[in-house]
């Protein structure tokens, strides 16, 4: 995540899907779904994979959901998918991550698929292989929430204190990367237990910031998937979009971000007013910092208004104590619990305006 950087993108490309039992899988051009892939969470994180299955969420009267966001749970998943390592794009550890999410989400019986684009490397100019990543719930419905992450890492640490890492250390991203993942792969066990009035979409942008040097285009995924939106319009439309980021921080703060309030005040506002509704006080009603985020292509580029839900007073932020020991299961089920408390009660037509 930056605040400074303008974002470039390649023209839209296709998406791919392959059709499986108990949902759909995807394939990127890099090949197919590994049949190993459920190996990552062997041991430890399979049994607790199979306990959280076993106490998902029963629907509440109206066929809503309670609400019982896991953090912990959540934060396992933050775990599992920083023991991948660094995620970069178009790297190894990438396409693992990949893997384990199309299963993950396939288990769950939503819709995923792949949008594929290419976007040259900043340093080498070579071809780098992008995906976003689409998990649909209720795919059929014309009127749809978007929710989006990022899920790729930086390639380097490199405001690490430590000139040296900075330089060449090893950078998971727990807080800035995976606590979207992980917020999502929670979010995901809840979308089958009740029955929102429109269809959800969770987006996970690649190319967030394959970043080297501060000039470097940030934002590829986001541009991509914006500039499809608006140039090959699909049969549906996003009515409300909030984007996730950093959301794991152990001392958590969530103020307004001023672009949010710019292009989606409503939504800041109704999503905020939830968190007091609930008891959520991490959701300040105070300005906090603009920030410079994958929100800014959904508003400009394809008109979905989209608010960013980010504490950008993160400690660790793009130095390699960006670990899982510095994040925190209580803030990912804080930030969880209002946003299933926000889509129980989205009104069937936001104010602020949508561009059709």
């Amino acid at each position: 995540m930056d605040e400074t950087v303008n974002p470039t993108a390649k023209p839209p490309a296709g998406k791919i899907e392959v059709n499986a039992p108990g949902g759909s899988h995807v394939i990127s051009r890099r090949g197919a779904i590994a049949a190993g892939v459920a190996s990552l969470f062997s041991g430890a994180s399979t049994a607790f994979a199979q306990k959280a299955r076993s106490k998902a969420a029963k629907p509440a009267k109206g066929g809503q959901a309670a609400v019982e966001f896991d953090g912990a749970r959540a934060y396992e998943h933050l775990k599992a998918i920083c023991e991948i390592g660094p995620r970069p794009s178009g790297s190894a550890g990438m396409d693992r991550q990949q893997q384990v999410l199309a299963e993950h989400f396939s288990r769950l019986k939503a819709k995923v698929l792949f949008q594929t684009f290419d976007s040259p490397h900043p340093q080498t100019r070579e071809p780098v292989s992008m995906n976003n990543l689409i998990i649909s719930w209720r795919p059929q419905a014309k009127d749809r929430v978007l929710l989006a992450c990022h899920y790729d890492t930086r390639p380097l640490p490199d405001r690490d204190p430590n000139p040296k890492v900075a330089r060449g250390g090893v950078f998971v991203g727990a807080n800035d990367g995976a606590s979207g993942v992980a917020f999502f792969m929670e979010l995901g066990r809840h979308m089958s237990s009740f029955e929102p009035r429109f269809g959800v979409d969770f987006v996970l942008f690649d190319g967030e910031e394959l970043v080297f040097h501060p000039s470097d285009p940030y934002f590829l995924g986001a541009e991509h998937f914006s500039r499809a939106y608006r140039d090959e319009p699909p049969a549906h439309r996003y009515l409300y979009g909030a984007l996730l980021d950093m959301i794991a921080d152990r001392q958590l703060n969530i103020l307004y971000e001023v672009n949010s309030l710019e292009y989606a005040r409503d939504i800041v506002h109704s999503i905020w007013n939830k968190a007091r509704k609930l008891g959520v006080k991490e959701f300040i009603h105070r300005r906090g910092h603009e920030v410079r985020d994958d929100h800014l292509p959904l508003n400009e580029i394809a008109g979905i208004p989209t608010c960013d839900i980010i504490d950008f007073d993160y400690e660790h932020w793009h130095t390699a104590q960006d670990v899982p020991a510095n994040c925190s299961a209580a803030s990912l089920g804080k930030v969880g619990k209002v946003i299933l408390g926000w889509l129980q009660d989205l009104p069937d037509e936001p104010a602020t305006r949508v561009r059709k």
